[in-house]
């Protein structure tokens, strides 16, 4: 289902469909990632202006198109300057993440162990992504943190998950590197 038409949505739709054909997690997510960075770089696919309008006090998510037929979702992220994320989960989805505009620095976190709401988490990475690039999350290595490191511009990103992402686990820091755990109930901005 398009939640709203934008130039080049349809060979957007075809490499993600084409993607999730292959046998196997690793080989979705390695071919995806190969296809978004090359639509992101030809400039074949413009994004709807709504994406550039961030949200005042968290970034904003905007679903732009979700398979009946396969069960993925494909949601743009606009990260307004020194925007970011507290370490999350996708909760047990697998992840494709490009960079569109702006950008991103993601910080890895391996997950050292945990006492019944409380983890333990170290950094394990971190990379500045910018348009163009695309990384991938695949459980159980999925914790990380997104943020934009700017001060003045807006960074957007365009991720493409294994099925609808409505919640996730955010981890709360505490202090040497323990974290307390929540769940958050992720909505969905408008698109127009």
């Amino acid at each position: 289902m398009i939640t709203v038409e934008f130039p080049g949505c349809r060979k957007l739709i075809e490499a993600i469909d084409a993607s999730v054909a292959q046998p196997t997690t690793a080989q979705i997510t390695d071919t995806l990632r190969h296809q978004l960075c090359k639509l992101i770089r030809s400039k074949e696919v413009e994004l709807p202006a709504c994406v550039l309008e961030t949200a005042d006090d968290r970034y904003a998510r905007r679903e732009l198109y979700r398979s009946d037929e396969h069960g993925y979702s494909v949601v743009a992220m606009t990260w307004g300057p020194g925007q970011g994320t507290l370490i999350h989960d996708h909760s047990g989805m697998w992840c494709v993440e490009g960079v569109w505009n702006g950008a991103l620095e993601i910080v890895q976190y391996e997950l050292l162990g945990h006492e019944a709401e409380r983890y333990r988490f170290r950094a394990v990475g971190s990379i500045q992504a910018g348009p163009g690039s695309a990384g991938s999350l695949i459980p159980p290595h999925e914790y990380h943190t997104i943020r934009n490191p700017s001060d003045d511009a807006v960074a957007v990103s365009l991720h493409i998950y294994s099925g609808r992402m409505t919640q996730c686990a955010v981890f709360n820091p505490e202090g040497d590197e323990w974290y307390q755990r929540a769940e958050r109930q992720l909505g969905l901005d408008r698109v127009h």
